[in-house]
């Protein structure tokens, strides 16, 4: 059996996978962001490590003897968080998040001071990335700043605690904007421009390559046996891409989590940052990838059904697909968090435009989908106009559920959506996969293979061309808004 393991931003889901690559039990402990001040966004690294073993206690109340038999464990996880430790491992603040803001000033300060960081990182220096969050640190908590000695992403912090050992993947470990991503390796100059060197940074592994065994009381509390090996694991695109087998060059998959990603393989290192997108490893060894990615998705879904107080997300969605009309130029911004992809505006406000009194609860949550897809639009055409050819696109993570989105996705993108049996399960799945070859050594393209396909969504033509419409009338509202949005933010 294999245990995968993903630190998300909403909760840590955890779920136990046999060696037919069966789902036998999945397990899930929310988590609360807390958002003290506009544009922040943290954790407490503590709450993780309580989730992480919330989830495995679950798995061994329901299924022991299989939990017994576990050999293998992956981590997957949110990226981009800076979780600062001193040198007893005491964590020193909040974890601050990817979908934090506060560092605006820190990204143009650290291009300052390292102008090639673009072709060294593959990236832009943008709020969420993790090196613009230390300058923040030392410029605004110089006192924590001097304590820091070990940075780590947050599944390497729950890593930490499962085997006592600093180690991270090449992919979690190039959304730092400190790795020297085509040379898979970490950068001294990039670390040297925030002050830090390899000292304070884990040890870099593969994804599919172990990094240490599970500490004996841990694995003693979880039910699981001697010698449980720990994989590299992966960011939660990667991971998410080696769920769903996007391993060959020009295969793609969109995610529909808390924040949206479409993520394109790469046979080698092709960066883009000048349209923000994001230039990665992937977590297996000569491969990389490009991602646009929007910073909320189904967290707006989330935010609407709040708003409008309806009973759950999934009754608002069937009041949309029950309306069934079309909203004519009502349009949402979808950029709750600031956005990034193709924007890199962290002053960006989520915004609903040509409301009028005909416009009911589940004409918002109809816009707020669309919103969404308008976003992946855009995402998709700065990929193609760096020249990348996106191949099959396949769908995961928990908006995946919705069959009406993926037809307004199919729409908006004018392509076919790939649905695979278990997508929803996302990062957690390819966790567990990682988890596999760390262990066994089995070729990657066998066990990475794309799971069965579920079902197909093919575009409508007459609906994709009313959509581009609607996409037109969508950019200039931000084009319009955008310099109110930084004078609102500056006031």
């Amino acid at each position: 059996m294999f245990l995968g393991i993903d630190l998300g931003t909403s909760g840590v889901k955890a779920v136990l996978v046999d060696v037919e690559q069966r789902v036998v039990a999945q397990a899930v402990a929310p988590l609360i962001v807390s958002r003290p001040h506009p544009l922040w966004s943290e954790q407490d690294p503590e709450s993780w490590w309580r989730a992480t073993n919330s989830v495995a206690a679950e798995l061994r109340r329901g299924h022991p003897a299989e939990m017994a038999q576990v050999t293998g464990i992956g981590l997957s996880g949110q990226m981009h968080g800076a979780t600062l430790l001193d040198g007893r491992d005491r964590v020193l603040r909040p974890a601050i998040l990817w979908n934090d803001g506060r560092s605006g000033a820190e990204c143009a300060e650290l291009t300052r001071r390292m102008p090639s960081l673009p072709e060294i990182a593959g990236n832009l220096a943008m709020p969420g990335f993790t090196a613009p969050k230390l300058l923040w640190v030392a410029r605004h908590e110089p006192e924590i700043f001097r304590d820091v000695a070990k940075v780590l992403l947050p599944k390497d912090y729950v890593r930490l605690r499962m085997t006592g050992r600093y180690a991270s993947d090449m992919s979690d470990s190039a959304g730092t904007l400190w790795l020297d991503v085509a040379r898979r390796r970490w950068s001294p100059e990039l670390l040297a421009a925030t002050d830090l060197d390899e000292g304070e940074m884990p040890e870099l592994f593969e994804g599919s390559e172990p990094t240490g065994l599970l500490l004996p009381e841990v694995a003693s509390a979880w039910g699981l046996g001697d010698s449980v090996e720990v994989a590299g694991g992966a960011g939660d695109n990667a991971a998410g891409a080696a769920g769903v087998g996007v391993l060959k060059p020009g295969s793609a998959f969109l995610s529909l989590g808390t924040s949206g990603v479409l993520f394109v393989a790469n046979a080698g290192f092709a960066p883009n940052p000048a349209r923000g997108v994001h230039a990665f490893c992937h977590c297996f060894p000569g491969l990389w990838h490009q991602m646009s990615v929007i910073l909320s998705a189904a967290s707006c879904l989330a935010w609407v059904t709040r708003l409008t107080g309806a009973p759950s997300e999934a009754q608002l969605l069937a009041e949309v697909e029950a309306a069934d009309r079309d909203t004519g130029r009502l349009l949402f911004l979808p950029y709750l968090s600031g956005e990034r992809t193709p924007h890199n505006d962290p002053d960006a406000k989520g915004v609903f435009f040509g409301l009028t009194h005909d416009h009911g609860r589940a004409d918002l949550a109809r816009a707020v989908l669309e919103g969404v897809a308008y976003a992946f639009a855009d995402g998709q055409d700065v990929l193609a106009e760096a020249g990348t050819e996106i191949g099959t696109v396949s769908v995961i993570g928990g908006g995946a559920r919705s069959r009406l989105w993926g037809r307004i996705l199919a729409d908006v993108l004018g392509r076919p959506l790939t649905y695979h049996k278990g997508g929803e399960v996302g990062p957690a799945f390819g966790a567990a996969r990682l988890a596999r070859l760390s262990v066994t050594g089995e070729d990657t393209a066998a066990v990475c293979a794309a799971p069965e396909t579920d079902f197909v969504i093919e575009p409508d033509r007459a609906a994709t061309e009313r959509h581009a419409s609607k996409l037109t009338l969508y950019r200039d509202i931000y084009r319009g808004l955008s310099g109110l949005f930084r004078g609102g933010a500056s006031t």
